[in-house]
């Protein structure tokens, strides 16, 4: 992934640029290869000649470097996505010889409305633009371009010592041409930006360098004209290939983003903390009804689903689709991981904020009159809505966090009324969510199916990790949703969750199972595990939402915030239960 903190693109391994959506995360994309084929558009930079590829960021940064060796010669091919705040987003790509000669080729094939419309190709001064509705890419290099099959190709060739500089610079229809970015200033510019950011990672425990890169991975899918985090950078990779469980993760999830601040404020990232927070706080204030469970990068509201049926998905996945039909399910954990991340923000030295605590007040009012409601739960069912245990739980983290506020901030609030709902709450799961035959707590009210989610109980202190009932539950969980020592997050195929049956194993579960085995005491079995997670990640560190044990292969979207949180979590989790067992932090 390549981010400027505004939209990314994706390079795949060949060299070629797959993915990438201008101006924005959520905007239509121009190069859409990655849910199609090379004529849906991407843009390859890479030896004419057969190479072999190796890649790396250059430190905690989202700059990649990629060396192609070849029988000739050597070359670099440097990427990145200048951070610098302006109106006119840009892609870098800085081709270096390195020795002998190689001969390179570029093909860039814009097609704006994801895969669907060619753009009229003009020369603007040194700027070949590519003009459409949805807006101008501006090409500058020195290398001699030549048009080719309605795609645009540069063949050069590059001796050690040699660069040239490719730049794609996106601005709005109609207007004039971008003024030129100047390469080598921008990667000078783009590398002291994320090392100034990587630089005040308070986290100096085990795996710090794969803390800090999932870190960097969660800021590079930060909007940062408004702090909302995206919970992806992709739509529609899918959870199985060739299956239909395909999703637009290009927005902002309260859930998501409220696990994310806790995550940042535990590595000492305060001020994207603080901007998160502001986020919410505009995007809900004058809600006359209910926070929704998710967003627009901007706030927006309205975020339709349909189907671009003209691309033929990502491993013949279909449908692809566009917007997210979620945004208007009720999902009741998201009250209490917004209200966690509030407090947690607070404990760790966040400022207080009046607004901040108003939303909360509002928050748990509508909690009081809805927690007993059925919804469609963390994993966002498309079938009937349930009583899911997941979803009381968090409710009850909502009122829990709700009280510490005031009592351990002196914030006002009816806190005898709410330890009444919270106890309410705790006793009717434990009556109504513990299935004695199975021993366990089960997905919803009533039911024999068992969920994933249930490791967070402990983690969230509705129980106790040494209760038998959690330790039963951790048994089971391991028993019958393990596949290869990873996790599923239910079982699909008998949930009636309104879907075909059929998906990898969840990563954010797995981690989840970390932590559980972490706080039970077993933490040899919480390291290997981790570990084994940690090999997940592909060659220069990056999770999507699932994996495939038996065809090693990453699932789902891509890189998706949600499973770098746990990783991040998942780590700090084994520093605190080493230390606290008297052994090296």
């Amino acid at each position: 992934m390549l981010s400027d903190l505004r939209t990314a693109a994706l390079v795949h391994r060949d060299g070629s640029i797959d993915w990438c959506c201008f101006p924005r995360f959520d905007a239509e994309a121009c190069f859409a290869r990655l849910l199609g084929r090379p004529e849906h558009g991407r843009w390859l930079i890479a030896p004419e000649a057969d190479a072999r590829g190796t890649r790396r960021y250059r430190g905690a940064s989202l700059v990649l470097e990629t060396e192609w060796e070849t029988a000739e010669g050597a070359c670099r091919v440097i990427d990145f996505m200048p951070p610098s705040g302006g109106e006119s987003p840009s892609i870098v790509r800085i081709v270096e010889g390195l020795s002998g000669h190689v001969a390179v080729r570029s093909e860039l094939v814009i097609r704006f409305g994801y895969g669907r419309t060619a753009p009229m190709m003009s020369r603007v001064g040194d700027a070949l633009v590519a003009g459409a509705r949805q807006g101008a890419l501006c090409l500058r290099t020195p290398a001699a371009t030549r048009g080719d099959r309605r795609s645009t190709v540069s063949s050069f060739g590059v001796a050690g010592g040699q660069r040239v500089p490719f730049t794609l610079t996106w601005a709005p229809s109609r207007t004039k041409p971008p003024t030129a970015v100047d390469p080598s200033e921008a990667l000078r510019d783009t590398q002291e930006f994320w090392d100034d950011w990587s630089s005040r990672c308070s986290y100096q425990g085990p795996y710090r360098e794969e803390v800090l890169r999932s870190l960097v991975v969660l800021k590079g899918l930060t909007y940062r004209a408004t702090g909302g985090i995206v919970a992806a950078a992709t739509t529609s990779l899918p959870e199985r290939p060739g299956g239909a469980r395909n999703w637009d993760y290009r927005y902002c999830w309260l859930r998501d983003a409220a696990l994310t601040l806790c995550a940042l404020v535990e590595a000492g990232y305060l001020t994207e903390a603080e901007e998160w927070r502001s986020w919410l706080v505009r995007t809900t204030a004058g809600d006359p009804v209910d926070p929704q469970i998710m967003y627009g990068v901007a706030g927006e509201r309205q975020l339709p689903e349909w189907q671009a049926g003209w691309l033929p998905g990502f491993a013949a996945s279909r449908p692809v689709r566009i917007g997210n039909a979620a945004a208007g399910q009720l999902q009741l954990d998201v009250y209490g991981e917004v209200m966690d991340a509030v407090y947690q923000a607070r404990r760790r030295n966040l400022g207080g904020s009046v607004r901040a605590w108003d939303l909360g007040r509002h928050v748990l009012g509508l909690l009081e009159d809805r927690w007993r409601e059925a919804d469609k739960g963390i994993w966002e069912v498309r079938g009937e809505n349930q009583h899911f245990t997941y979803s009381k739980a968090m409710a009850w983290v909502a009122f829990d966090r709700g009280i510490k506020m005031c009592e351990e901030f002196g914030l006002p609030g009816p806190v005898d009324r709410w330890r009444a709902v919270r106890d309410e709450i705790h006793a009717q799961i434990c009556q109504e969510a513990w299935n004695d035959q199975l021993g366990a707590f089960t997905q919803s009210y009533g039911s024999d199916l068992l969920d994933a989610s249930a490791l967070l109980l402990p983690l969230i202190g509705f129980l106790p990790p040494d209760d038998d009932r959690i330790r039963s539950t951790l048994a089971r969980v391991q028993q019958q949703l393990s596949r290869h020592g990873f996790l599923l997050r239910y079982d699909s195929g008998h949930s009636g969750d309104g879907l075909p049956g059929g998906e990898g194993a969840f990563l954010p579960c797995s981690f989840w199972l970390v932590d559980a085995l972490a706080l039970d005491g077993r933490h040899d079995e919480a390291t290997a595990l981790f570990e084994r997670l940690l090999k997940v990640r592909n060659d220069v560190g990056l999770l999507a939402e699932e994996y495939d044990p038996t065809r090693r292969r990453l699932l789902g979207n891509f890189p998706q915030a949600f499973s770098h949180v746990a990783l991040i979590n998942s780590a700090l989790n084994l520093a605190d239960v080493r230390q606290q067992a008297g052994g090296a932090p």
